[in-house]
């Protein structure tokens, strides 16, 4: 089994890697407070079910980190509006999406 220290540093680690697919100005700090208080205030219970329980967070957090980078490969429409999307992907087999002249959409 992991040390505690260890469980933490990977918490540390998948939280830093984390945030840095996302925008400084839309991570939340408050997460990796929490997680510092529930690592500096559960240890001191049932360890082993305590260290089992960071080690599924911590893969939880490596597999939503994956899957976003997954997504983004795969899928980069998935971001997209319904227009902006009609247009990559007729531009993706070759084609232009006509010009409106007075801006309607239901057409």
């Amino acid at each position: 089994m992991a040390s505690p220290q260890s469980v933490y540093r990977a918490v540390v680690r998948e939280l830093n890697r984390a945030a840095s697919i996302s925008a400084p100005a839309t991570r939340s700090k408050t997460i990796a407070e929490n997680f510092r208080a529930i690592i500096e205030s559960g240890s001191q219970n049932d360890a082993q079910r305590f260290d089992h329980d960071l080690a599924n967070a911590v893969t939880f957090m490596r597999s939503q980190r994956m899957y976003k980078i997954l997504l983004e490969r795969y899928n980069p429409l998935h971001d997209m509006s319904t227009e902006e999307r009609v247009k990559a992907t007729a531009r993706r087999v070759g084609l232009d999406m006509p010009v409106r002249e007075n801006g309607d959409t239901d057409q």
